[in-house]
């Protein structure tokens, strides 16, 4: 069996030299011309993100993987500059500008004149409290705070660009997922309980058999759309308008989605963070404003498969040299495979009454 990619490396040649002056730059208080007292960065897979006062930047980290390139700089740009363009669909007023990181020539400078070295999408800062993960988390949340979620959800969806890709061509990138779903799920190294693991997979595989059909039935009738690709609840911000950041920009194919495969997946991160009222709420909301609601047995099929997916990109964060928390992965890992295997069983019987 041939190991996966790992989920980071650096990509350009010579990269690590130059990206230590950059962070270092970047993480200084003094670089910027709004002088915050102080700069906290954080880490994601792909980027860097400096919170800087009124102010974040996020520096694309020169990566390369199967389904995304950031490994030049002129790849860089363009993805910030989609990333400002797509994100502005729902959050219009947060993604303010692409700005280069240059060489002046007396050292870096964030704008101005110079040579580009890289690029910066620079957003406001939103308040954490009120982003969903964090209401919820809190206790805070209310149903008001998600019917307005739902309006604007349904608004995005109705105005989303259908598209066209061949039936044969969507299912076959399911079947590819599900393929990389139990490869790295079924590591050894990783210690997940493969009966488990051999028995999500088998259910899955039997209803994409059995019933790709109704996957194929919402292409032609174009309810797969340009969607946001990771609707998930640290991406919404709920005060008196809803913004919902971070869509996927990297990968057009990522954001092609049926509505009810996100709200799937959006449902499946509020009931794991305790709140499955808020995931039954936006199903229930969303049928009746978009008139199109799937079958019962594809939204299961989608909550499932959100959730295997979920525990493969926990779990592979143990490929990495030095995993950031690795004790925090296998558990988050299993707490997705629990949620697949419920969603499991449910098709299952839906399966041996069709």
């Amino acid at each position: 069996m041939n190991e996966p990619r790992p989920l980071y490396r650096i990509a350009e040649e010579g990269a690590e030299l130059g990206l230590d002056a950059k962070l270092a730059f970047l993480s200084d208080p003094a670089s910027y011309r709004s002088a915050p007292a102080e700069i906290a960065r954080r880490e994601t897979h792909m980027s860097w993100v400096f919170l800087a006062g009124e102010r974040v930047y996020k520096l694309k980290k020169p990566v390369r993987f199967p389904y995304l390139d950031f490994s030049t700089l002129g790849r860089r740009e363009r993805a910030c500059r989609a990333e400002l363009r797509l994100n502005r669909r729902l959050a219009p007023d947060i993604y303010l500008d692409v700005v280069p990181l240059v060489d002046s020539g007396h050292g870096l400078a964030l704008g101005g004149a110079g040579r580009p070295v890289d690029w910066l999408v620079c957003m406001k800062r939103l308040d954490e409290r009120l982003m969903l993960d964090h209401l919820i988390g809190a206790g805070q949340l209310r149903p008001h705070q998600v019917e307005r979620l739902v309006q604007v959800l349904a608004r995005f969806y109705r105005g989303a660009a259908p598209t066209f890709l061949p039936p044969a061509v969507h299912l076959a990138d399911l079947k590819a997922s599900l393929d990389y779903n139990r490869r790295v799920l079924l590591d050894r190294r990783f210690n997940l309980p493969a009966g488990l693991v051999w028995r999500i997979d088998r259910i899955q595989r039997h209803f994409l058999a059995s019933c790709g059909g109704l996957i194929a039935a919402r292409l032609r009738h174009r309810h797969i759309v340009d969607g946001h690709g990771d609707l998930r609840p640290e991406h919404i911000w709920l005060d008196g308008r809803v913004r919902i950041i971070d869509c996927l920009e990297f990968n057009p194919r990522l954001r092609i989605v049926d509505p009810f495969d996100e709200i799937a997946y959006l449902s499946l991160e509020c009931e794991r963070l305790g709140a499955a009222w808020v995931g039954k709420m936006l199903r229930r909301r969303m049928k009746t404003l978009l008139r199109d609601g799937p079958a019962d047995a594809l939204f299961a099929f989608y909550h499932c498969y959100r959730a295997t997916l979920r525990a493969r990109l926990a779990i592979a964060h143990l490929y990495e040299a030095h995993p950031r928390t690795p004790e925090k992965w296998p558990r988050l890992a299993m707490h997705y495979l629990a949620l697949a295997d419920r969603s499991a069983r449910e098709l299952e019987r839906w399966l041996r009454t069709r």
